[in-house]
C-alpha cells in the first residue's frame, strides 16, 4: 500500500509579513485541510520598525505559527543580523531556520535539501552568502552513494541561471536573473521540486527530464516553481500547495512516468559566453547534435508528379529551409535561415525524424500546413511554426505575419466550400505551438451561435471567457510563459481564457463538436477518430489539390 502522501505548502518572500502568511495559511487550511509543512523561500524577515514588531510578537511567544515552518537564511545584509549563524536553530516556537545549506529529512523520509542567501562574489563569503565549498559539501554526500536518484525538494534563495530555456519564459530580466551555481546544483540533486525567491515574480516551468531519451534509463521530472512576495499589489502567486509521496517510498514504475508536456534538462547545455560558465567545478553535458538531415520535396513525393507549377522545399537537420527561405549576408551569398530548435523529440518541429511528413499540406517560409490527426472534419488543418515555440505570444513577427497569411488564405478557401473560419489555440501541457483551424458550414450556424456556445460550455465548467478588444494583441494580455486558451471567429472577435488548472484539454473540439454547431460529439476526441496511414495519405492529397489554388507558398 502506498504512503499517505506529505502535504506541504511552499511560500516566497515573506519580508517580515508573518501575520499575512499564516492567515492565508489559516484560510486555506480551512477549505482544504490541515497540511504538514510551510517552506519558506526568499526573504523571510523584513527590515521596517513594522515587520520587528511583528516578528517580536511570535518570538516572545504572544502569538503561535499555526503550521510547522522551516525558513531559509538572509540573502541580504540587513537581515543576516536576524540569523544566530551558519547552523540551523529554532527561531521561535514552531519556526525554524534550516541554516545555509544541508539536508532535511522529515519523519516521512522526505529530503529536501537547501542552500539559503546569494552566491559569494568572492571569498571570505559576507555572513548571507554560500560558496562553492557550501555546494560540494552538499552535493558529494548525497550524489556519492550508488543508490542515489535525487532529492524530493530543493529550496533555494536565488533562480537558477537558465532555467528557462526550453520552456516558457518567465516575466523577469533573464539578462541578469539567478545563479550558475544554483543551476548545476539543481542538475546534480534533480529535485522533483525547487522552489526559489528573490525575483519578485510568480514562475512555474513546465516539468523538464533528468535522462537522455534512448541513452539513460527513465528517471523522474523535475519541476521549478519561483514565488512571488507576500501580498504584493500585483497578486502574484506567492504560496503553493502540493501533495507529494517520498521518493524512498514511491513505486519505481510509478516515479519515472513523464507528463506530456515535459522538456529537456534546462541545464545540459553548452553556454553561450563565459558568463555562463558554472563556478562549481560541475561539468555541463554537450549540446545534442541537430536532427539527422531530411529532404523534402511536396512536388513529387508528398504531392504527386509536377504539374508545371509548385517549389520544392528541402529541410536541413537544423530547420533551415533552402528556397524561398533564405536570406542574405552582406556579400550577397545566400543565407539559410535558422529557425529555433527544441532539445529533444517534438512531433510537430518540421526539422524532427518525429514529424508525420505525410500529413503536411502546405510549407511557407516560417510555418506550415498539416492536416490534423483526427480531424473533427475533412478540412480540419493545423498552422504551426517551422521552428519551436511553444505559443503564439512567443512568435517572431516574420511568424506572425505568415501565420496571418496561412490564416486569410484558409478563409477564402473555406469561403468557396461554403464554410467559414474558426481558428483556437490552447496553450497549455504542449510544447509545440498548435493553431486548429476548423471549418463549420455557414447553414449550420452564425458566428453568434458558435460564440455562445463557447461561452455556455465554458460556464458549466466553472471558467469565464474573456473577450479581447479589436486591435488588441493577444501577447499584451498574455505574457510568454502564461497558460491559455483562446478562440477566434470569422468576425475577428476573439475570446481568452487564463488557465489556472484543471483545464479540459479536449475543449475547443468538445464545443464545436457538440449538437448546437457541428453535431459529432463523438469526435470530440482527436484519439477516437484515427485514420489509417493510407486514409491519411488520401485525405491529404486531395485537401492539397483543393487548398493549392489558394496556397501562397506555391509560385509559378
Amino acid at each position: 500500500m502506498e504512503e499517505k502522501p506529505t502535504r506541504v505548502l511552499a511560500c516566497g518572500d515573506v519580508g517580515g509579513q508573518l501575520n499575512a502568511v499564516f492567515s492565508r495559511v489559516q484560510s486555506i487550511q480551512k477549505k482544504a485541510g490541515q497540511f504538514d509543512l510551510l517552506l519558506c523561500v526568499g526573504e523571510f524577515f523584513g527590515t521596517t520598525p513594522e515587520a520587528e514588531a511583528e516578528w517580536q510578537l511570535y518570538k516572545t511567544g504572544a502569538k503561535k505559527a499555526l503550521i510547522h515552518t522551516y525558513v531559509l537564511g538572509a540573502a541580504s545584509q540587513e537581515t543576516a543580523k536576524k540569523f544566530p549563524g551558519a547552523d540551523g536553530c529554532e527561531l521561535a516556537e514552531n519556526i525554524t531556520y534550516l541554516g545555509r545549506r544541508g539536508v532535511f529529512t522529515g519523519v516521512s523520509g522526505l529530503q529536501i535539501a537547501y542552500v539559503s542567501g546569494r552566491e559569494a562574489p568572492q571569498e571570505p563569503a559576507p555572513a548571507h552568502c554560500y560558496t562553492a565549498k557550501d555546494l560540494s559539501a552538499l552535493v558529494a554526500p548525497l550524489t556519492s552513494s550508488s543508490k542515489f536518484r535525487g532529492v524530493d525538494i530543493l529550496l533555494t534563495s536565488q533562480w537558477p541561471r537558465g532555467v528557462w530555456h526550453y520552456a516558457n519564459n518567465p516575466e523577469v530580466n533573464t539578462k541578469f536573473c539567478g545563479s550558475s551555481s544554483v543551476a548545476n546544483l539543481a542538475d546534480k540533486l534533480k529535485p522533483r521540486y525547487h522552489f526559489a525567491a528573490l525575483e519578485g515574480a510568480h514562475y512555474e516551468r513546465l516539468p523538464y527530464r533528468n535522462h537522455l531519451i534512448l541513452q539513460e534509463n527513465a528517471q523522474h521530472v523535475s519541476r521549478f516553481i519561483a514565488l512571488a512576495t507576500v501580498n504584493n499589489p500585483a497578486k502574484k502567486k506567492y504560496l503553493y500547495a502540493f501533495n507529494i509521496v517520498p521518493m524512498k517510498s514511491m513505486d519505481p514504475l510509478e516515479m519515472v512516468k513523464q507528463p506530456q508536456d515535459v522538456t529537456e534538462n534546462p541545464y545540459r547545455r553548452v553556454p553561450k559566453d563565459k558568463t555562463e560558465t558554472l563556478k562549481t567545478g560541475f561539468s555541463v553535458a554537450e549540446e545534442e547534435e541537430p536532427a539527422p538531415q531530411f529532404f523534402f520535396d511536396l512536388s513529387k513525393s508528398q504531392g504527386g508528379p509536377h504539374r508545371g507549377r509548385g517549389r520544392k522545399r528541402h529541410l536541413d537537420g537544423d530547420g533551415r529551409g533552402r528556397g524561398r527561405d533564405q536570406q542574405h549576408d552582406g556579400d550577397g551569398h545566400q543565407q539559410p535561415r535558422r529557425h529555433p530548435q527544441p532539445t529533444g523529440p517534438c512531433w510537430f518541429c518540421l526539422a524532427s525524424p518525429q514529424v508525420e511528413k505525410h500529413l503536411v499540406i502546405s510549407i511557407g517560409s516560417h510555418c506550415y500546413l498539416a492536416l490534423a490527426k483526427g480531424g473533427l472534419t475533412p478540412h480540419h488543418v493545423l498552422i504551426l511554426p517551422i521552428g519551436h515555440y511553444q505559443s503564439v505570444v512567443e512568435l517572431s513577427s516574420e511568424v506572425v505575419e505568415e501565420m496571418e497569411k496561412y490564416k486569410s488564405a484558409l478563409t477564402s478557401f473555406y469561403k468557396s466550400k461554403g464554410e467559414r473560419c474558426i481558428v483556437f489555440e490552447r496553450n497549455y501541457r504542449s510544447q509545440h505551438l498548435q493553431l486548429q483551424v476548423v471549418p463549420v458550414p455557414l447553414d449550420r450556424c452564425t458566428t453568434d451561435d458558435i460564440k455562445d456556445a463557447f461561452t455556455v460550455q465554458a460556464q458549466e465548467q466553472q471558467m469565464e471567457l474573456m473577450e479581447i478588444p479589436q486591435h488588441t494583441e493577444l501577447k499584451q494580455i498574455a505574457p510568454p510563459g502564461t497558460p491559455y486558451f483562446y478562440v477566434e471567429f470569422d468576425s475577428g472577435e476573439k475570446l481568452f481564457y487564463r488557465i489556472r488548472k484543471n483545464f479540459p484539454l479536449q475543449f475547443g473540439r468538445e464545443v464545436l463538436a457538440s449538437e448546437a454547431l457541428l453535431n459529432i460529439p463523438t469526435r470530440a476526441d482527436w484519439k477516437e477518430c484515427k485514420q489509417s496511414r493510407e486514409e491519411e495519405e488520401a485525405s491529404c492529397q486531395r485537401l492539397r489539390d483543393d487548398f493549392k489554388p489558394y496556397d501562397f507558398a506555391w509560385e509559378d
